[in-house]
């Protein structure tokens, strides 16, 4: 530890919430549930998604662009805007499709009934079975892919919570907690790098859903894309990382995938409800 000063606090017997502010300290809460009434709206897709173009809601929307290129029709969708910077993931709508509060979630009215269903990996796994794509139906090929999806679902709060947060979002720079997630990064980005050093892609010989989970997380973070953070972490020396993530980049459906619920910058689309309201943005 440097000369920085360690913090003389003590945690209390009993919790209280004292934010002590940073970026999206106002919409952090101890507790769940809505806080206004507003319903979501429907489109005329059989899949409703409702999002952000965050690396989580990014999964989705380059799994369903991926199973449109590859011409499975059905899997066409409307893409609603979930702004958590000004609490839409609260409203009343939201929280019945998914009681966490969280993007994405999306409801599947293709069926006799619509079915909701919530968080990032539950939703590619869904598509997947129902399409019978990007999911190995049996043995070893499936338990691989479904492992390293896994392993995204519980590594990325480490690079996002952990490291993003207090390199980039906490109100204070503090060494421990910069340093203790940055070789927690530096590590997960070595389990990648390692592997795509003994496969094309994550679970394999072939594109999966795993691809498709890790891809936005990672391959953001491995662009440099993430937190500013690509120099403090030397991510250009991962070197099969780099090959994996220049790979999908290249793909038009991982491109477009990227673009959608995207209205921070004029590069995206705020909405998507059809193919063609990608043109002129590709």
């Amino acid at each position: 530890m440097s000369d920085q000063t360690l913090s003389d606090w003590t945690p209390p017997k009993v919790w209280e919430n004292t934010s002590s502010g940073g970026k999206f300290a106002n919409i952090n809460r101890p507790t769940a549930g809505k806080t206004h009434e507003k319903e979501l709206p429907v489109g005329k897709h059989p899949f409703q998604l409702y999002s952000l173009g965050t690396p989580n809601g990014v999964k989705v929307t380059i799994m369903l662009e991926e199973l449109l290129a590859a011409g499975v029709e059905d899997a066409e969708y409307d893409a609603w805007l979930i702004n958590i910077g000004e609490g839409d993931q609260f409203g009343s709508g939201f929280v019945d499709v998914n009681p966490n509060s969280k993007i994405p979630a999306m409801m599947d009215r293709s069926g006799d009934e619509p079915r909701r269903i919530f968080e990032s990996g539950s939703i590619l796994m869904h598509l997947a079975e129902k399409f019978g794509m990007f999911l190995p139906e049996d043995g070893q090929a499936r338990t691989e892919c479904l492992s390293w999806l896994f392993w995204q679902v519980g590594s990325a709060p480490y690079l996002g919570g952990g490291f993003g947060h207090f390199y980039a979002y906490a109100p204070m720079k503090i060494q421990y907690c910069i340093d203790r997630f940055s070789m927690e990064t530096k590590r997960q980005l070595d389990v990648l790098d390692q592997r795509l050093a003994q496969s094309e892609f994550i679970a394999g010989d072939e594109l999966t859903i795993a691809d498709m989970a890790i891809y936005p997380w990672y391959g953001a973070m491995a662009r440099g894309l993430l937190y500013e953070g690509g120099e403090f972490l030397q991510v250009q020396s991962y070197k099969h990382l780099q090959r994996w993530t220049k790979q999908l980049a290249a793909r038009p459906a991982f491109r477009r995938g990227q673009l959608v619920n995207r209205y921070w910058d004029n590069k995206g689309l705020k909405e998507r409800h059809d193919a063609s309201d990608f043109d002129g943005l590709l």
